[in-house]
């Protein structure tokens, strides 16, 4: 039996459900879900450039498993520039 998945805090949540390349409808492509703990750790090491220790206390997670949630993550986005699939944004909040 796999070992139940430790709640992260996440500090964001993506302003829109998707990115996808400009002039394609969503129907036509294939899309890959970016789970909103990829979203967070990519926030936090990436754009806010911490460390994978502190970003990993910040999100309540091992280092260990920040590195592997930033990978999966980072592999999503680069997969999806590529082939030019749609990212579809796990935790979307549309604002009132």
């Amino acid at each position: 039996m796999a070992r139940p998945k430790i709640e992260r805090r996440i500090g964001c949540r993506p302003a829109y459900s998707c990115f996808k390349p400009n002039g394609v409808p969503m129907k036509e492509l294939v899309s890959l879900r970016l789970d909103s703990d990829e979203l967070e750790a990519l926030r936090l090491v990436d754009m806010q450039g911490l460390q994978q220790l502190e970003a990993a206390k910040q999100l309540g997670v091992s280092r260990q498993t920040l590195g592997n949630i930033v990978a999966s993550g980072r592999k999503k986005v680069a997969q999806a520039l590529v082939q030019g699939l749609a990212l579809d944004l796990d935790g979307y909040m549309p604002t009132p």
